[in-house]
């Protein structure tokens, strides 16, 4: 049972109809069954021994870190990552046990919460690494860390250079510090020709060599995100993180993605609040900027882009109603929008809304607001309900 999230089964039918109920003025639905199927395919993927992180920044890509650890960990999932350590002392509230990484940096006076909540974090400054190991001297216990090397993210890390070395065998050497890992990140490991990832997997590994002979231990070893994971089978070394392919987002090139067989875990839904009949020459929303051209019924909608459903799809986005398609016309509100329902047919106060589903997919926004599938579903609001389902064959 998971006492932090809301769990319902839904119908579907043999023909493949879901028979869907909404309880509230909009749901983000996860299909825990979806998840249990990515992770089957990414198992599929790995050599023998090769470990799962499952990455679950962002609240789980906005999907809801507490709500989906019980299906991960029913999956076998053996590691954790996180951009910061709240999003770690959630996943220990909601009662995970494995080791949690920290991709990101933890602030000076934040590093009591790492040894409170048993969290590994990234090391990429000598500086944080003397602070952690005396506090851990205070706390009397010897606190886990990863060494992060930039290969050429230019982001946070360790320069690839013999400097670098030296002080990675410092911090090696402090009694209350551990190093149970090192890894780096890709940049462009989605390109299919893998010359700049190649490039950074041989510098990460020539890293790793140097330390390795001066009698620095790597335990765990890892480099394949999840484009990697997907193109790169040679980076899976001790561990891969999963990130996007768990949620079923596309990180590669769209033409290849489609023959991969992930699932969208999310969708999301709401409902017709009003239908209204207008003229023609009748201005919509803020502004006025579409007029009718015709005798049009419009639908509202109750979500806006406080719900996280971007202004930017103003006349240009569309939603479902009844297996349909329905152009939003004017501009997205705070807290509603408006569809133009003329050609659906018997549209009603009710009727079920398709915001993102199979047919509209995180992808398909993504590319129809010219961004990444990433900020669509971390964009969606806390307002917003997480809902997880399981799915069951009815006759």
């Amino acid at each position: 049972m998971n006492k932090f999230a809301i769990i319902r089964s839904i119908s579907i039918l043999k023909e493949g109809f879901v028979l869907r109920k909404l309880a509230q003025r909009t749901e983000a639905v996860v299909s825990l069954s979806a998840i249990e199927h990515n992770i089957k395919n990414i198992r599929s993927r790995l050599d023998k021994d090769v470990e799962i992180m499952a990455v679950l920044k962002g609240d789980g890509y906005g999907h809801g870190e507490k709500g989906i650890y019980p299906t991960l960990k029913k999956c076998g999932v053996e590691r954790y990552a996180v951009a910061v350590w709240e999003e770690g002392a959630s996943l220990r509230k909601a009662g995970a046990v494995e080791p949690i990484l920290l991709l990101g940096d933890t602030c000076d006076g934040q590093l009591e919460n790492l040894i409170k909540y048993n969290l590994t974090p990234t090391i990429f400054s000598l500086d944080t690494a003397e602070k952690l190991n005396l506090l851990a001297k205070w706390s009397g216990v010897v606190q886990p860390i990863h060494i992060k090397i930039d290969t050429g993210m230019s982001r946070i890390g360790f320069p690839a250079n013999d400097s670098a070395i030296t002080i990675i065998k410092k911090i090696n050497e402090m009694e209350n510090l551990k190093i149970t890992g090192a890894f780096t990140h890709f940049s462009r490991a989605d390109e299919n020709d893998g010359k700049s990832a190649t490039e950074q997997f041989k510098l990460y590994l020539d890293m790793i060599a140097k330390l390795e002979k001066e009698g620095v231990e790597i335990p765990c070893k890892h480099v394949a995100n999840s484009p990697a994971i997907l193109l790169r089978p040679e980076t899976q070394l001790d561990a891969v993180r999963a990130g996007d392919i768990l949620f079923g987002l596309c990180p590669i090139d769209e033409d290849e993605w489609f023959k991969e067989d992930f699932r969208q875990v999310m969708s999301w839904y709401t409902y017709v609040v009003m239908v209204k009949e207008v003229p023609e020459g009748t201005e919509v929303g803020y502004g006025g900027t579409f007029v009718t051209k015709r005798p049009t019924k419009i639908a509202t909608i109750p979500v806006g882009f406080a719900d996280g459903y971007s202004r930017r799809l103003s006349n240009i986005g569309k939603v479902m109603i009844n297996d349909k398609e329905a152009p939003i016309i004017g501009r997205v509100c705070m807290d509603q929008f408006m569809v133009d329902v003329t050609d659906i047919g018997d549209v009603k106060r009710g009727d079920i809304v398709a915001l993102l589903n199979d047919k509209l997919s995180v992808l398909w926004m993504a590319d129809l607001l010219n961004t990444n599938v990433d900020e669509i579903v971390c964009g969606i609001s806390k307002r917003v309900p997480r809902i997880y389902e399981v799915e069951c064959l009815n006759d």
